[in-house]
């Protein structure tokens, strides 16, 4: 047996995504099993009880698709069967967690693409944040129906990766079949488990073992790989083992056994970082003196009633510069395209769905989507 990891405190954190493998879902005869999901359940379920914010990204579906579709399509079936069998298992894996939980369970399907877009990316953003702000619990997969290298690679690890930034995650929880990060394989008598890693290099890499368990098909790589693109992100990632019950009450508790892979830096940090240095479109939105004074003296968002103009043609999602007397003071993403600014430019907040006939939020450019003049390189 394998030496057991050091128990330890949970960094400190607000909001957490929760990656929940198939090897921990899949049940031995096929489908999915409760065995090991409740544990899990019970932990999200005590931080909500204490004001902590979890979404689950969690893998299953076609494991759960096969036992629906019965023994006539195999484990190594070609992709669009397995893709079938995600879209039948889908509807078992969101019963699974509903059956767990009081409050509403949202199901969210995403792929890679959607998350490379910009647009779309802000849509998926504003439908977990306010799925989190009514208090539903968000289960977020892979759109197993219409991806295609994601379903052969079972790359949710990276998707998990993607999600704790998305949603401004303090940090990422994947759980496995295994206690974390070996210097060996597990079964390796001499493997002596990594307590912590502070940097994702070659060497770390080299320790990782490549097969995922039958249920799954993502491996010790796919799990770094997640970690150090969290990372990227100001995201700390830890590594446990989701089988072990003591392990799993442990979190409850704030505690852990299991990998600790630090952060690059502060996740601020790391957002404000990728906002300076992130090139603007040409064009650009100008404001008045009120609206200047309120996003350079007290860090506000930009609201339409300060907006005076906007200049060029630029889509929601778009870097875009902010000016004052043909000054640039800002920069941020905005939440509208120019055409529909042009249209609430100088109006209330309350104004813009009736304007628009729908609306992305009152701000036109949220503080956290923004940076200083002074601050861009």
């Amino acid at each position: 047996m394998a030496p057991a990891f050091s128990e330890r405190a949970l960094p400190p954190w607000r909001r957490a995504v929760l990656k929940v493998g198939s090897s921990l879902l899949a049940a031995p005869d096929g489908g999915v099993t409760p065995r090991h999901a409740l544990g899990l359940a019970h932990f999200v379920s005590a931080c909500h009880a204490l004001g902590r914010d979890v979404v689950i990204v969690s893998s299953g579906a076609v494991a759960a698709g096969r036992a629906v579709a019965g023994k006539t399509v195999g484990e190594h079936a070609p992709l669009a069967q397995r893709q079938a069998l995600a879209a039948l298992g889908q509807a078992s894996l969101m019963a699974l967690w509903q059956r767990f939980f009081d409050r509403p369970v949202a199901q969210v399907l995403l792929t890679h693409d959607d998350l490379r877009n910009r647009r779309r990316y802000l849509n998926a953003r504003a439908t977990l944040t306010e799925l989190l702000a009514i208090g539903a619990l968000p289960v977020v997969n892979e759109n197993d129906t219409v991806a295609v290298e994601e379903l052969k690679l079972g790359d949710n690890d990276n998707l998990a990766a993607t999600v704790a930034a998305l949603v401004d995650a303090d940090l990422l929880l994947i759980a496995t079949d295994i206690g974390g990060l070996y210097s060996a394989h597990p079964r390796n008598p001499g493997a002596q488990p990594v307590d912590d890693v502070a940097a994702i290099t070659v060497d770390i890499l080299r320790m990782a073992g490549g097969a995922g368990s039958a249920a799954g098909t993502g491996g010790m790589v796919t799990k770094l790989q997640a970690a150090q693109k969290a990372a990227s992100a100001g995201i700390a990632t830890i590594l446990f083992d989701g089988s072990d019950a003591d392990t799993v009450r442990l979190l409850a508790q704030q505690r852990f056994r299991g990998t600790w892979l630090h952060a690059a830096g502060g996740r601020l940090a790391a957002r404000k970082y990728w906002l300076r240095h992130a090139p603007a479109v040409d064009g650009g939105i100008d404001v008045d003196a009120g609206a200047a004074a309120a996003i350079t003296g007290r860090g506000a968002s930009l609201l339409p009633g300060g907006i005076t103009s906007a200049r060029g043609e630029f889509s929601r999602g778009d870097m875009v510069d902010i000016h004052h007397d043909g000054q640039r003071i800002a920069r941020g993403i905005t939440q509208y395209a120019a055409t529909d600014i042009r249209r609430i430019a100088g109006r209330h907040t309350r104004d813009i769905d009736g304007v628009l006939g729908y609306s992305y939020g009152e701000s036109v450019v949220h503080r956290d989507d923004m940076v200083m003049a002074k601050e861009i390189a």
